[in-house]
């Protein structure tokens, strides 16, 4: 797929619906030969719309009008370009726990959560968080999360976690005003209920830090998992992170990963962490797949903002 079609899927299948501004924006850079030959500078991992939107809107530079994104992309491409080299995604949707959690609540008592691709923990305290699923409230923690869900879930309760890790390249940290700062530039622009979970969810973790340690998803893993207390059910989870992966390397991590005592969870693009014979998805827009152990449960939104159970 070239830069252009990744652009103009971006506006068809994630921005639509979701963010009327970052579809725009989309769609004008999938026909602005000037931005894209820009972008097909940096390595291919380096070209997705979310990191050159949320790198512009970190620095300052505007996201609202396309003609004024491409004069201010084109005029300090020198700034943009070395900040989009050493930064990633780090998207730290404290929503997505509204879909881990049915899974979440399904195993075991007591946890032992272990993500990959941390960023700076949000998603790493489901049991400090409230729920809505409909009219259905779980929990009296804030933020409160709310998620369309569709489907028989399973009995939902909040878990028992007992320990917390995090594994990520770069993790970030909650009392670091630039941290923060970068967490808030990855959030859409139309997203004001975003940012305010944002700002509780940092509380959340400022207040009770997890272990968060620098590494790679497979060589920093065994020894993050031994530091798990061995009397508590280990929970292997990452969302939206493997498409960052190369191929060679998520192998490498499923192979891993299904050798460790406890469960996984994976909620990843089909095409990212393919399964056989999955059922439709609800509509046209992307979706993750929700999986336990490899055994693929539901169809998410990327924000955790809806569930669709087919297991």
């Amino acid at each position: 797929m070239t830069t252009a079609q990744k652009y103009a899927d971006f506006a068809a299948r994630e921005a639509r619906g979701v963010s009327p501004a970052y579809e725009r924006l989309s769609l004008a850079v999938s026909g602005d030969d000037e931005v894209l030959a820009l972008l097909d500078e940096l390595p291919a991992p380096k070209r997705q719309p979310n990191l050159l939107f949320g790198v512009v809107r970190f620095l300052g530079g505007p996201v609202e009008d396309p003609a004024e994104f491409h004069n201010y992309t084109t005029a300090n491409w020198p700034r943009i370009e070395a900040q989009m080299r050493v930064r990633a995604t780090q998207t730290n949707e404290a929503g997505r726990c509204a879909v881990l959690l049915p899974v979440l609540a399904s195993l075991p008592k007591p946890l032992a959560l272990l993500e990959v691709g941390a960023s700076a923990g949000l998603c790493l305290y489901p049991d400090r968080y409230a729920y809505r699923y409909g009219d259905r409230v779980i929990g009296t923690g804030e933020p409160v999360l709310g998620c369309e869900a569709t489907g028989a879930l399973p009995p939902l309760t909040l878990p028992e976690v007992v320990w917390r890790g995090g594994l990520d390249l770069n993790p970030l940290d909650v009392t670091d005003p630039a941290d923060v700062a970068w967490l808030d530039a990855l959030i859409w622009p139309e997203h004001a209920h975003r940012r305010a979970r944002l700002r509780a969810a940092s509380a959340v973790a400022a207040a009770d830090p997890p272990v968060l340690v620098r590494g790679d998803l497979v060589d920093g893993l065994p020894a993050l998992v031994a530091q798990a207390p061995a009397d508590a059910t280990l929970v292997v989870f990452h969302t939206s992170v493997l498409y960052q992966v190369p191929a060679p390397r998520r192998a490498a991590f499923g192979d891993l990963v299904e050798g460790l005592p406890g469960h996984w969870i994976s909620n990843e693009a089909p095409d990212v962490l393919p399964y056989d014979d999955l059922p439709e998805p609800p509509d046209s827009a992307h979706h993750n797949v929700l999986a336990l152990d490899g055994r693929p449960l539901a169809w998410t939104k990327g924000h955790g903002q809806a569930l669709h159970w087919f297991a």
